[in-house]
């Protein structure tokens, strides 16, 4: 008897839309009231060929930057079992497309810059859930032995980094999301200095962002220590300001060594990114980002990333 035939998986060029949007105008891509940015630049052009070529990686995608029934396609050949399993879980089909769309996400922007195909990758967990792409047994077809990367999602959006031999976190949030009682009680687990500096802001939008930008760093640096909720919240501080970013960064007792680097960006009004990398002397202090699915690496744009805070710069390997 015959074997029946697994069908090939789809071939991008049949499945993939028209490109994604760019992202907003970049005078509208810092986060309000932050350390100038500079304007996007492609790839290529303007920073990017500085130093390394290892830059930190983003992907914002909304919800509808992928149809459901091509999400689903590519979700039925990219996923592996334990993430199939998990998709099939969901009550509401809302938070099922979600998962789709985030875990193809993933696959499609490690396989770019990985070289393999995306269901050749093996994603483990570490014992928290913090997700890992398997180390590869020499070097990946695109350089490197390893990748890290992080996911996020909220508000209709999912944000992925990705990097090179270090750590990455991503959070991203959406104000309109979040009502009083709720920005009440995350402000309750800050530092008494981050309640001091979010309760100076008039009540409203003005508090609620003050709110949710010590939030997402939080959780940036949390997930990029692999420790997730089950680091206190108010066992580090982060120093704000409202026309310097992030000005200063109190680790908690068990990080003071190194320093970080701590990006936060709002590329869809409302709607708020962190992101926290360890400093490291040989990278490339550089953010490429992409917005919409990542059909091919040609919407990335790049701009630099703030200055180290924290820890102590001589500590950052040469």
């Amino acid at each position: 008897m015959t074997a029946p035939l697994t069908p090939p998986p789809p071939s991008l060029s049949a499945v993939a839309p028209s490109p994604s949007p760019s992202p907003p105008s970049s005078s509208s891509f810092p986060v309000r009231a932050l350390a100038p940015v500079p304007a996007f630049v492609p790839v290529g052009v303007a920073g990017a060929d500085a130093g390394t070529d290892e830059p930190v990686k983003l992907w914002l995608c909304p919800n509808d930057g992928l149809p459901p029934a091509v999400a689903g396609l590519l979700a039925a050949h990219w996923l592996d079992a334990q993430e199939q399993k998990t998709a099939s879980r969901f009550l509401f089909e809302r938070d099922r497309r979600q998962y789709l769309l985030a875990h193809t996400l993933v696959r499609r922007a490690l396989a770019l810059e990985a070289g393999l195909a995306e269901a050749e990758l093996v994603i483990w967990r570490s014992a928290r859930g913090r997700p890992f792409l398997r180390p590869a047994p020499g070097e990946l077809p695109r350089g490197g032995a390893q990748l890290d990367f992080n996911l996020s999602h909220a508000g209709g959006y999912s944000l992925l980094g990705i990097v090179r031999r270090h750590r990455i976190g991503v959070d991203v949030e959406r104000l309109e999301d979040r009502d009083e009682r709720a920005i009440t009680t995350i402000v309750r687990t800050f530092a008494a200095p981050e309640r001091e500096w979010v309760e100076q802001a008039a009540e409203g939008p003005d508090r609620d962002r003050r709110a949710l930008r010590v939030w997402t760093l939080k959780e940036a640096y949390s997930k990029a220590r692999g420790l997730g909720l089950g680091l206190p919240f108010d066992a580090f501080v982060f120093t704000l300001d409202d026309e310097r970013g992030v000005r200063a960064f109190t680790p908690p007792a068990d990080d003071t060594a190194r320093p970080w680097r701590f990006v936060e960006l709002e590329p869809v009004p409302g709607v708020l990114v962190a992101v926290a990398v360890p400093a490291d002397a040989a990278q490339d202090p550089v953010l490429h980002l992409g917005y919409g699915f990542p059909w091919s690496r040609s919407e990335l744009r790049s701009f630099p990333l703030p200055r180290p805070v924290g820890g102590h710069l001589a500590a950052v390997p040469a």
